[in-house]
């Protein structure tokens, strides 16, 4: 159970991978009888077979930011009654050649999306953009199973190598040149005179001229199918994602050179994340996890398209979200007190919050018309829009930032404060922030005429189900509350530190600019490498089978850590230069501290990591209280370690054991999470395997950091903290790390790292 998916297991050479059947070969069964089927195997072709569930994106797990898997309104088939297998094989003549070896070419792709099945989750369109790369050549050598191979399937695909999900047996009409088993059946028939009498001598049979072969079917012109089309549509959403994150590094690397990291930096982070803050408590977190699914439904099968459901929905979004901001705006200076006491306590600084939140809380409006018009282009079929369309936010916030600059210098230069920041300085910041999600929103409209959908306002919302749909969104919101309320925590903690250290760059504002570097590889590896694994995870959980849950779990962790242990190290070793190169412009002291927070968030990345895994398998049982209660204990681990760390702790370290305190939650968090599945999977989790696994990569990453360490002080003490010291440092460091671990690891023969690099001189090769 525990070994990496094979489909080719028990199977001999040369065979088909189908059971010697007891009968004679290709008779048909008789009638009314059901026809024999081969033995199920739960691995063979179990993640994208013909899928009963496709009113639903079973990659739909996270709370917030995905929908749910909706089992009620696919229930299964009643126990005792036939029906055929969905993940098994039909059966194949024992005529047919070898599937290993004689490769079929794929049957041709549906046309491009419609609205019916927009994410692609017919049979015909999972087999090009599926995730178990099962390579099968002929005159090749049997490979080990690959633990990472499930990853690059559209690469395979791409290079025109079939894999075993290919269909390998013919379907309901027989490819060219092939015979179904009724064909050998009749041709297998005894014919009277067929063979001589007793007795008799057999005459010399004729020699018949072969059947002259079939005349191949004229080549179909080519066409973009679906499975292309959303092969295209992953790679643009990927590069709007990077290019997203990349201008978005470079806006709060501006941010902090205009304005520093010292209390007016703590102001403009608080006003700042307020916005996001209020809409995801409000509206946010029930949009994504209720509204979503039901706009995906209608859209479906609605006679309309579901275009007068989401007209609907946009303009109740609006309407809410409309008084939501004219509230906010109203009662601006209670909400900066509740934010920030100690904000809120300096008449200065209170001032400056109160006239960014004004700018900024209109933003609350277009978040909410941003989401709802990218859900609707999402179902149908356009992905890249909603990805790409916060670049140009970004590009209007690092403009404004740039003119600020300009303006009145970099921080490290101007020396401004809350006292000494002009109106107009302010004014600047205010509009630039608001404009920028302004461009965001409105870049949408284009994309949604181009589908043919068009904007209407609606307010006949009684009696379309959107009342019943907010009851539906009682977990998912306790979660973020729970989720928020440790988050405000840290809030004020931080910026009270901030204000009483006699040292820039240790309250919130740097708190806050560290994780978001911290952050980044759980965005781009963890949950890269979970997408690949969740509709297999959703599916074992619907039909109830816990082991492979279990081994789905076990190599999605088991893979993850490959890439998150050393790197969680690695910020323990570069965490300084990263921080001197990226935010060096306000300060080479103030950058520094930053550099002492990334090393704090450092290790906590690996429970960070795996609580995401581990939550994964409870959305695929549609089980969302017991990530509600998980929630609830890291948020108060979070908020009671901070508070420790703030009365205990100097004001100038306070917030570095904060950032040290977010990754302890994550680890009792995983403690508990653990637990619980365990229980819900009956005792197995396959803890042994996984334990050895991270501990064995903890040993190897050891010491690559310590020797990176040692290579980042001494680059940095001969060429300084500059620009060209940083970089040199970040590099070297680098390498020193990569270079060790991988050695280390080596060594040590780590099954997942072997497997990886395996894999990788594969495509190299090619």
């Amino acid at each position: 159970m525990n070994a990496p998916y094979d489909g080719d297991q028990g199977r001999g050479v040369g065979s088909s991978g189908h059971p010697e059947s007891g009968g004679p070969e290709g008779s048909p069964p008789e009638h009314g009888q059901v026809p024999p089927q081969p033995p199920a195997d739960m691995y063979l072709q179990d993640a994208y077979a013909q899928d009963p569930y496709r009113a639903q994106d079973l990659s739909a797990q996270d709370p917030v930011a995905e929908a749910l898997y909706d089992r009620a309104a696919h229930p299964p088939p009643p126990p005792g009654t036939y029906q055929q297998q969905l993940y098994a094989q039909p059966p194949q003549s024992p005529y047919a050649p070898d599937p290993q070896v004689w490769a079929q070419t794929p049957p041709p792709e549906p046309e491009g999306p419609t609205r019916h099945l927009p994410y692609g989750d017919d049979a015909r369109t999972t087999q090009f953009v599926g995730v178990d790369d099962l390579v099968s050549q002929a005159g090749e050598p049997r490979q080990e199973p690959d633990a990472f191979a499930h990853l690059f399937r559209d690469q395979q695909q791409s290079s025109g190598h079939p894999s075993y999900e290919s269909p390998s047996v013919p379907g309901p009409s027989s490819a060219p040149g092939q015979m179904t088993q009724e064909h050998y059946a009749a041709q297998g028939s005894y014919t009277a005179g067929q063979y001589p009498s007793p007795g008799e001598t057999a005459a010399t049979p004729a020699v018949a001229d072969p059947p002259a072969p079939e005349p191949p079917a004229a080549p179909a012109a080519k066409k973009g199918g679906r499975a292309s089309g959303l092969m295209k549509s992953s790679a643009v959403m990927a590069a709007g994602t990077m290019v997203s994150r990349l201008t978005g590094f470079i806006r709060s690397a501006l941010i902090v050179s205009a304005i520093g990291v010292g209390f007016l930096g703590d102001t403009f982070q608080v006003a700042y994340q307020l916005p996001t803050m209020l809409y995801i408590l409000t509206v946010g977190g029930g949009l994504n996890s209720v509204f979503v699914p039901q706009l995906v439904r209608a859209m479906k099968d609605d006679e309309d398209g579901g275009e007068a459901y989401a007209n609907r929905l946009l303009t109740l979004v609006m309407v809410a979200l409309g008084a939501l901001t004219a509230l906010a705006i109203f009662g601006a200076p209670l909400l900066i007190r509740v934010m920030s006491p100690s904000i809120a306590s300096d008449p200065a600084a209170n001032q400056v919050a109160i006239t960014f939140v004004q700018y900024f809380l209109p933003s609350i409006f277009f978040m909410g018309v941003h989401v709802v018009m990218g859900q609707i282009l999402n179902a149908r079929g356009k992905f890249g829009a909603m990805m790409w369309t916060p670049v140009l936010n970004n590009i209007v916030i690092i403009v404004t930032l740039g003119m600020f600059i300009y303006v009145y210098g970099t921080a490290a230069d101007s020396k401004m404060g809350v006292t000494t920041i002009p109106p107009e300085g302010q004014r600047l910041l205010g509009v630039g922030v608001l404009l920028g999600l302004v461009v965001q929103a409105l870049a949408m409209i284009p994309y949604l005429r181009e589908t043919g959908f068009r904007l209407r306002l609606r307010f006949d919302w009684k009696g379309q189900g959107l009342g019943k749909a907010v009851t539906l969104a009682k977990w998912t919101v306790l979660f973020v509350l729970a989720n928020q309320a440790g988050a405000m925590v840290v809030v004020w903690l931080s910026t009270a530190a901030g204000k009483a250290s006699p040292v820039d760059g240790t309250g919130f504002s740097a708190y806050a600019n560290a994780q978001l570097i911290w952050g980044l590889p759980q965005a781009i590896i963890t949950v890269s490498l979970m997408a690949a694994l969740l509709p297999r995870l959703s599916r074992s959980a619907a039909e109830g089978d816990g082991g492979a849950v279990r081994d789905d779990i076990s190599q999605g962790l088991r893979n993850t850590a490959v890439a998150i242990v050393p790197i969680a190290f690695g910020f323990l070793s570069l965490g300084i230069p990263l921080c001197t190169l990226m935010f060096g412009s306000s300060g080479t002291s103030e950058a520094t501290n930053m550099g002492f927070m990334l090393m704090a968030f450092g290790l906590g990345l690996i429970p960070y990591s795996v609580q995401y895994v581990v939550l994964r398998a409870f959305y695929a049982y549609e089980d969302t209280r017991t990530p509600f209660y998980n929630t609830v204990i890291v948020a108060a681990v979070n908020a009671g370690a901070s508070a420790v760390c703030y009365f205990v702790i100097p004001s100038r370290w306070a917030v570095v054991g904060m950032a040290a305190s977010y990754g302890l939650a994550y680890a009792i968090g995983v403690g508990v999470a653990w637990r619980r599945l365990r229980k819900r999977l009956g005792g197995d989790l396959d803890g042994a395997r996984v334990l050895r696994t991270y501990a064995r990569l903890c040993i190897a990453s050891i010491p690559a950091a310590l020797l990176s360490g040692a290579a980042c002080y001494g680059i940095g003490h001969t060429l300084g903290q500059g620009v060209v010291g940083s970089l040199a440092a970040v590099l070297a460091g680098g390498v020193v790390l990569l270079g060790t671990f991988f050695v280390a690891a080596r060594r040590m023969r780590i099954e997942e790292l072997n497997s990886l690099v395996g894999m990788v001189r594969g495509r190299l090769g090619r």
